[in-house]
């Protein structure tokens, strides 16, 4: 299926509803967010990802100022490019879209790095980038809120500590996530924090795992 082209088949549109939205929307939506799609480290969920025409919109979009900030210092353009996918998520219920999402935004980031640098990524940060992806874009219904193996949606944020490089990885239910937008707490929320930029109470992580280099984000699974 070619990338503008909105229906893969009828069959998939009855079962799914499955629509792809066009290529001129997607620009046009995103440009509603513009100042937002080129903050290298704002987070972005799309929860009916589809085979990422938005997701690749804002990592074409963060990555190109990546490249502009940083292209000539290798290991500073590598970490924020690092920095800009871990930023993306996103949920499809169809795991043919799950897995062609993440092997497009792979692509992108391989090809933007190669053209920002003119060298290939090592393969140390290419595994890197993947284990982010599957991490990042999953199988699951997002009015579920479940995966399709019937466990919760988690989804990990990855906290850069630029300077360094080393990286803060918390998982968090995206059920919770969603319950931190609530304009009150309730009882099972008191040790909930408020944080002021999203606006939103943060549950406490399901998981937490200790700081480390961003190349090493995958000997902890």
């Amino acid at each position: 299926m070619s990338e503008d082209k909105q229906v893969k088949s009828k069959q998939r549109v009855t079962e799914h509803g499955e629509v792809f939205t066009a290529e001129r929307e997607v620009k046009a939506m995103c440009d509603l967010v513009k100042q937002e799609t080129e903050r290298i480290e704002s987070r972005f969920l799309e929860p009916a990802c589809g085979n990422g025409n938005f997701l690749a919109e804002v990592l074409t979009r963060k990555l190109a100022v990546v490249a502009k900030r940083y292209a000539k210092s290798p290991a500073e353009y590598e970490k924020y490019a690092v920095l800009a996918i871990s930023s993306l998520y996103g949920v499809d219920i169809l795991p043919d879209n799950v897995q062609e999402c993440q092997q497009r935004l792979f692509a992108l980031w391989e090809n933007a790095y190669h053209n920002a640098l003119h060298q290939p990524a090592d393969k140390q940060c290419q595994t890197v980038v993947h284990f982010i992806l599957r991490k990042n874009i999953l199988c699951g219904d997002a009015l579920t809120l479940l995966q399709a193996d019937g466990s919760p949606i988690v989804f990990a944020e990855w906290s850069m500590v630029t300077a360094s490089g080393l990286v803060k990885r918390r998982d968090f239910t995206l059920h919770e996530l969603l319950n931190g937008h609530r304009q009150q707490l309730s009882l099972d929320m008191l040790n909930w924090e408020f944080d002021e930029e999203v606006q939103a109470f943060i549950p406490p992580p399901v998981r937490e795992y200790p700081l480390v280099d961003y190349r090493r984000l995958g000997d902890y699974e």
